[in-house]
């Protein structure tokens, strides 16, 4: 792997604990509790890395 690419997989996996974090917020600040909110957030987070990991796969 080439500097860039670790450097842009380093970006998808921020970006999608990001998305988690602010998915399970919002869960939680709506009434959910936190073990449902943390699903909610862990779910996020991993749709958006296979989103990601899909995306390389297609432009390869």
């Amino acid at each position: 792997m080439t500097g860039l690419n670790v450097v842009s997989l380093l970006l998808a996996l921020l970006s999608a604990v990001n998305i988690g974090c602010g998915v399970g917020l919002l869960s939680r600040r709506s009434g959910r509790n936190l073990y449902e909110a943390a699903l909610a957030g862990v779910s996020a987070c991993g749709t958006a890395v296979a989103l990601f990991l899909a995306a390389v796969a297609a432009y390869r």
